[in-house]
């Protein structure tokens, strides 16, 4: 925690807010596994060499989904259609891009059972990270009530009632992580 609450509703907004953050973040992280279907968001960590630095796809072309299993980036730039192809190409996510003048069409493959699984594997590992850094942010809520506590502002009983408060808190940040993973992993093993 960057500053103290200086009480237990600004303590539990914190955490809240802090657990929500990583939600997010796996929200993201899930948002870049294939599951067969065309996102945008597959292309995200794709970057373009373009005019002597790396740069984001999006920075130089424009990413849309025509149909389920069709990604097409529509270049700004005529001259850096080849670039962006090689890079799409060359960013490890199994794609095979096609260029059409400043149009690049990239068909995303139908994933094999094997592929699958592995990735329901990664989304799980991304779960459990994001456990991990909630229950940091609860650890750090109950330092913070420990230290309350010995300061003297808060009783014993306030304690116990705030500590209940924090794993309820929680409880509903796992719920949500172990809910995002569910539906990902259903997403992922459709056929």
């Amino acid at each position: 925690m960057s500053e103290k609450p200086a009480d237990f509703a600004a303590l539990k907004k914190d955490l809240k807010h802090r657990m929500d953050a990583t939600i997010e973040v796996l929200k993201k992280e899930f948002a870049g596994l294939r599951t067969g279907r065309a996102h945008t968001s597959l292309l995200e960590p794709v970057m373009v060499e373009a005019y002597g630095s790396p740069t984001p796809l999006n920075q130089v072309a424009n990413v849309s989904v025509p149909e389920p299993r069709m990604l097409t980036v529509q270049v700004w730039d005529r001259t850096m259609a080849k670039a962006v192809e090689k890079a799409i190409r060359d960013a490890g996510l199994g794609l095979n891009p096609a260029a059409e003048g400043q149009t690049i069409r990239v068909p995303i493959p139908p994933l094999n059972e094997e592929r699958r699984v592995e990735l329901t594997k990664v989304a799980g590992k991304y779960a459990e990270h994001a456990r991990v850094a909630i229950r940091n942010v609860r650890r750090d809520g109950m330092d913070h009530l420990k230290r309350m506590e010995k300061d003297g502002q808060i009783s014993q009983d306030e304690h116990k009632k705030h500590t209940v408060e924090i794993q309820t808190v929680t409880d509903e940040a796992i719920k949500s992580v172990d809910d995002a993973l569910h539906q990902k992993e259903q997403e992922i093993m459709q056929v």
